[in-house]
């Protein structure tokens, strides 16, 4: 079996071997795939493995030999699934690899909007407390205990949950919202509308899916419902918020600050307005990519191309 990646620098840049998929096939892997190659680099492949790189219909129907795609990946809508199934060919992602990961980083966010160490530690090197009057100062209006505080979690699958795990534990009440409300959690916490945690949070963090019906959720309308003193922390996907609106709401301080990890074009356009927001911490896309989570979505992938390989393909979507 032939097996090509068309993306694999951000998976593996050198610390994350392919060993385990190089035992199951023919392996190529290009760190990166222009749209305009995509047919040429994989032909002849029979299975393709890729992050970011799109294939749609038209793509697919330039590749005779292929059998099976494993994204690299939780997100597959870079991948036309129905011309996949009319085709026969299966498609797997890798569903549960970040979870402590991506938690993690959004309580580093958390953490330093509400302390701000990094920032202090700067200000401290430039001589701002050698010559301070007092023996110590802080120049964070949002320097506060997370201990009582509401943090909303709109979409609650298993990252949700491990993020009001992470809440719990810093004593905070947790509000949830979910479609399916079947989440069974050792901690306590309330589901509520999107409305109410709007309203009603301290904090907010975004974990669910980009659909129809979440594309553009967080927007003018809903970011005026939130508190003047709140934060909203974005793993999940860029286009669930309207950007501009956004940007100008840190602008015009109607919310106190936000963190988005991704955007709604990667990587980030010159011209997008969160560039020029105020109290906005901008990361390109790196919650998932703990050392750790990448180890585990290699392994995987593996076990995905292994199951195709014998008959019974697992994760597919």
């Amino acid at each position: 079996m032939k097996i090509t990646v068309l993306d694999g620098h951000t998976l593996n840049p050198g610390d994350n071997p392919w060993a385990a998929i190089e035992a199951l096939g023919e392996l190529t892997v290009y760190d990166r795939t222009p749209t305009d190659q995509i047919v040429e680099r994989a032909r002849d492949a029979d299975i393709i493995l890729t992050n970011k790189v799109p294939l749609s219909a038209e793509t697919l129907s330039q590749l005779p030999n292929l059998k099976f795609i494993s994204v690299l990946a939780t997100g597959y809508n870079i991948i036309d699934t129905a011309a996949c199934a009319a085709r026969g060919i299966p498609v797997s992602n890798v569903p549960v690899y970040g979870t402590d990961a991506v938690a993690e980083f959004v309580f580093s966010l958390i953490l330093d909007f509400a302390k701000r160490p990094a920032f202090h530690s700067e200000l401290a090197k430039e001589g701002a407390w050698e010559s301070c009057p007092d023996f110590c100062f802080w120049e964070n209006p949002h320097f506060r205990e997370l201990a009582g505080k509401t943090l909303g979690i709109i979409g609650f699958g298993l990252i949700g949950q491990r993020v009001g795990e992470l809440a719990a534990a810093f004593k905070m009440n947790i509000i949830a919202h979910s479609r399916s409300r079947n989440a069974a959690t050792a901690f306590p916490f309330a589901w509520a509308s999107i409305d109410e945690i709007l309203e009603k949070s301290d904090f907010i963090s975004l974990h669910c899916p980009l659909t129809p019906d979440t594309h553009g959720m967080i927007s003018a309308a809903s970011l005026a419902k939130m508190k003047p003193s709140a934060f909203l922390v974005n793993t999940a996907r860029g286009a669930l918020i309207v950007e501009q609106d956004l940007a100008d709401a840190l602008n015009s301080d109607l919310i106190a600050g936000a963190a988005c990890d991704v955007v709604s074009a990667e990587p980030i356009l010159r011209t997008n307005p969160l560039l020029r927001a105020k109290n906005l911490t901008l990361t390109p896309h790196i919650a998932w990519a703990a050392t750790e989570a990448r180890q585990r979505l290699m392994a995987i992938t593996a076990e995905n191309i292994s199951r195709f390989l014998a008959g019974k393909p697992v994760h597919t979507v």
